[in-house]
C-alpha cells in the first residue's frame, strides 16, 4: 500500500510550477531538506524515480507524469470544496476589474475567466485592454484591481504574482534570408522592416531586451492591431514580427511562417498578475490567479515555469 497523501500532490505540482526544488519547498511551507525527504521517501514507495534531477525546466518521469494527472484531477476538486466554503462562510462577492497589456493574451485569459465566472460568479468582473493607457498606475490608483503585464515596475506599491515564462520569438516567412540561421542576432535586423502591435516599444521585448542593449535599430517599425494580420504581412514577406511562442503554435503547424530564437539562448520574458498589496489574499484575488496558471499550462504551447524569479 503506498498511501499517497495530498501533500504528496500538491509537492508535486509546486515543483512543477516553480521549476526548481527551493521554490517548490518555499510553496508548500518546507524547508529544502524537508520537502527532498518527502519526495525520496514517496519515490521509496514507488520503486523509482518522480522527476530527472538537475534539469531545469523540470522534467518528470513517467511515475511523477501519472502522480501530477492525478493531483490535476484531485486538487482542482479539493479546492473548489475549500472555495464553496469560503463563500459560505463570507467573501465571495468582490470586485475584480483587470486590464491586459499582452495582445495575444486574450487566447488563454478568455477561457481562464469562464472557468472562473463559474466558480466565483458572485465576483463583480470587468476587463480592459489597456493599450491605449498606463494600467500599472491606475491599479494603484484603486481604478483597477489586477493588471495582467510582463513589464513589472518594482518602485510601485504592487504585488507581482508571476504566472508562467514564455520564449518571445522573431517570425519569418518560410523562404526568408534569416530563415536559414538557428538564430537571430541583433545586426541581422538592421536592415528589416519590424512589425509590432501598435504600443510604446518600452513594451516590447524585440527592443528592451534584445535590439536595445545591442544599439541596433530596425530600418522601420510598422504596426498592426491584430495577431492574425501581423502574420500575414510576415507571410507575405512585407517584414517580421516577434510573439510569443505560445501565439505562434498555430501558424508554425500550417507552415504559415517559420520561429527562431532571438539570441543563442532566446529571450524568455515572465508574464504578472499584478494587484495591490491589500486585495493580495483576498480569496477570490488568489482564485483568479490559480485559474489563469492552471489555464495557461493547459492550453498554451511552449510555457515554463516562472524561469527568472
Amino acid at each position: 500500500m503506498i498511501n499517497l497523501d495530498l501533500r504528496h500532490l500538491r509537492t508535486l505540482t509546486a515543483l512543477r510550477d516553480t521549476g526548481s526544488l527551493v521554490d517548490a519547498a518555499e510553496r508548500v511551507f518546507l524547508t529544502q531538506s524537508a520537502l527532498s525527504h518527502q519526495i525520496k521517501d514517496l519515490e521509496d514507495r514507488l520503486g523509482g524515480s518522480l522527476f530527472v534531477r538537475k534539469t531545469r525546466p523540470v522534467r518528470f518521469t513517467a511515475r511523477g507524469q501519472r502522480l501530477l494527472s492525478l493531483a490535476d484531477e484531485v486538487l482542482p476538486l479539493l479546492q473548489r470544496a475549500e472555495r464553496d466554503l469560503e463563500q459560505l462562510a463570507g467573501g465571495a462577492a468582490g470586485r475584480l476589474f483587470m486590464a491586459i497589456e499582452c495582445h495575444s493574451c486574450f487566447e488563454w485569459l478568455l477561457p481562464a475567466i469562464n472557468r472562473y465566472r463559474e466558480a466565483w460568479p458572485e465576483v463583480e468582473l470587468d476587463i480592459s485592454s489597456g493599450f491605449n493607457f498606463a494600467p500599472l498606475p491606475a491599479l494603484t490608483r484603486g481604478d483597477l484591481d489586477l493588471v495582467v503585464t510582463s513589464d513589472p515596475v518594482r518602485e510601485l506599491d504592487v504585488i507581482y504574482h508571476p504566472l508562467f515564462s514564455y520564449e518571445a520569438q522573431l517570425a519569418l516567412a518560410p523562404d526568408h534570408l534569416l530563415a536559414k540561421q538557428e538564430w537571430i542576432a541583433p545586426e541581422d535586423l538592421r536592415d528589416e522592416v519590424l512589425i509590432c502591435y501598435p504600443v510604446d516599444r518600452g513594451r516590447l521585448d524585440v527592443f528592451t531586451a534584445f535590439l536595445d542593449p545591442a544599439g541596433v535599430e530596425p530600418r522601420q517599425v510598422r504596426t498592426a492591431e491584430l495577431t492574425a494580420m501581423m502574420i500575414q504581412l510576415v507571410a507575405s514577406k512585407r517584414g517580421v514580427t516577434c510573439l510569443p511562442n505560445w501565439a505562434l503554435t498555430e501558424y508554425l503547424a500550417k507552415d504559415y511562417v517559420v520561429a527562431r530564437s532571438l539570441g543563442e539562448d532566446g529571450v524568455w520574458p515572465t508574464l504578472y498578475a499584478a494587484m495591490r498589496p491589500d486585495d493580495a489574499d483576498a480569496p477570490f484575488m488568489r482564485a483568479f490567479v490559480e485559474t489563469s496558471i492552471a489555464t495557461c499550462f493547459k492550453t498554451l504551447v511552449g510555457v515554463v515555469p516562472v524561469i527568472d524569479e
